[in-house]
């Protein structure tokens, strides 16, 4: 097996776990239209990969045994592939009501749908008795049907990617991230798209004309169109793979922001709570576990939450010039710090319901996080621990 051929079963088994990773998410999410049309693209690329290699059209040609039916057979697969990556961009981008939705994505179906039905019957009515592997396009330029099987696959391939060329290059400058690399990886891909057709064109149109314009189609675009699968099928995969990417990274960033305060209050953490998760667990359960934890002991340290305390380091940070959420996540951290030291002394009696302080920055992730980095930064917390506070408030 050639270099090419190779690239083509490779990818065909990255795009067909990638699709049963969709195909399994779709099962829990049936309705979810998107990733019909995510899991659908990646099967019939899938597909298309793993008929489109000489090799394997050799095989398909022996096991049915009809000379050349490998080609129908492939060139009908790649106009699927073509009308379920328009309809996945449709839905992709998503900036219509759900009927226009589904009205474009049924008009684009039912044309490449009609298409996939006229190469097959073009292919039965026309004589290709000689196998072909790699130059059918070109040997069977001038034979009736067959010629125009070939046309109309080469046709329903150009309008789809100069479409999809088009509609990923204008979406790319309005995106940011792993989307726009996506989008900018399928618009490469169908230029390359488009040149293939176009070299194959050309080699047609000279069969046509009495010249042998043949290494155009079978060798230079066929090397063209083994890098434009690869772009494109990887357009499809990178922002999926790299918005999750981003997300398990914005979650490890809050889990080690979180450990000043973690690491604060954790002898407040009840008995009964389950130990830390290893590292190799997934770092959302990690966070959701910490965050749950740290909520916890917050409950716990309530009863000692000093109001003088939250309110003077309040105070001091408004009169420094802090802006009043800093001030509040600084007051709170304070107010936690002295509860743990609090808390930790026999002798020490719950305060008051009414002078106690209401902790605000519990509320969500993001001021946890801001707490925490308080409690590692600020000279006011830190003054707060040996009760060093000053009375410079106004």
């Amino acid at each position: 097996m050639n270099t090419a051929g190779a690239l083509y079963i490779s990818s065909a088994v990255v795009l067909l776990v990638a699709a049963s990773i969709k195909f399994a998410a779709l099962r829990k999410n049936p309705g979810d239209t998107l990733l019909r049309a995510v899991s659908a693209t990646l099967f019939v690329a899938a597909l298309l990969f793993a008929t489109a290699a000489p090799p394997m059209l050799a095989l398909i040609n022996k096991w049915i045994g009809i000379p050349n039916v490998a080609a129908p057979i492939v060139y009908g697969i790649l106009t699927a592939f073509d009308g379920t990556a328009i309809v996945l961009l449709i839905h992709w981008r998503g900036d219509e009501d759900a009927s226009k939705l589904r009205r474009a994505s049924r008009l684009c179906l039912a044309v490449y749908g009609v298409a996939i039905v006229a190469i097959a019957v073009l292919f039965a009515l026309g004589d290709a008795h000689v196998e072909r592997l790699r130059d059918l396009d070109t040997y069977y330029a001038s034979t009736p049907y067959i010629r125009e099987m070939i046309l109309l696959y080469l046709a329903a391939h150009t309008i789809a990617a100069v479409t999809m060329g088009i509609l990923c290059w204008r979406w790319s400058r309005q995106v940011p991230g792993a989307l726009r690399v996506g989008l900018l990886f399928i618009a490469s891909g169908n230029a390359l798209t488009f040149a293939y057709d176009f070299l194959k064109y050309a080699a047609i149109v000279a069969r046509w004309t009495g010249h042998n314009l043949d290494w155009l189609s079978t060798n230079v675009a066929f090397t063209l169109a083994s890098v434009s699968a690869f772009l494109v099928a990887a357009g499809f995969l990178i922002p999926p793979i790299g918005q999750g990417a981003n997300s398990r990274w914005r979650s490890f960033q809050r889990y080690q922001l979180l450990q000043p305060l973690w690491l604060e209050i954790r002898s407040q953490i009840p008995a009964t709570s389950p130990e830390p998760m290893p590292w190799w667990d997934p770092i959302d359960l990690r966070l959701m576990q910490r965050e749950r934890d740290i909520n916890d002991a917050v409950l716990r340290l309530c009863p000692f939450f000093d109001g003088t305390v939250g309110a003077k380091v309040y105070q001091q940070a408004i009169a420094q010039g802090h802006a009043p959420e800093r001030a509040q996540s600084e007051a709170d951290a304070a107010v936690i710090a002295r509860a743990v030291i609090a808390k930790g002394d026999p002798a020490a009696v719950p305060l008051a319901p009414e002078g106690r302080w209401t902790l605000s920055s519990a509320d969500s992730t993001d001021l946890l996080v801001s707490l925490s980095k308080a409690l590692a930064r600020s000279p006011l917390v830190r003054s707060s621990r040996t009760s060093e506070l000053v009375a410079t408030a106004p």
